[in-house]
């Protein structure tokens, strides 16, 4: 119990330093470039604040998706060494299955075409 104290008090006074020391040492010399919205070296054009197109979102929501679908079959490899893999292996390609059918789904219905 008492390491544990020392050790939560140690980890909170080293924290508490290299904050100061952050904060002492930091060299705040801010600039007109600096301060500009864009650190480009150009003068922004026009507002930051354009609308985009929603198929960004959907280009990221599709990437998340097979993504994880990745994610999920990473230790497929290591399922086959179990004692009854072809649950695994059913699981797995009813998992491919509906994944592929949702992206051929969004295909056919023209979700993936960036002009309109």
């Amino acid at each position: 119990m008492n390491m544990i104290v020392f050790m939560i008090s140690l980890s909170l006074a080293l924290s508490i330093a290299l904050t100061a020391l952050n904060f002492w040492l930091a060299q705040m010399n801010p600039d007109p470039e600096k301060l500009s919205p864009y650190e480009c070296g150009f003068d922004p054009l026009g507002s930051a604040r354009l609308p985009f197109s929603i198929r960004f979102f959907l280009v990221a929501i599709l990437f998340l998706l097979f993504d994880l679908e990745i994610a999920l079959l990473l230790p497929l490899p290591w399922a086959t060494q179990l004692q009854n893999p072809t649950i695994t292996l059913f699981w797995t390609s009813l998992l491919i299955l509906l994944l592929t059918l949702g992206l051929i789904h969004e295909w056919t219905q023209g979700g993936l075409e960036w002009a309109e």
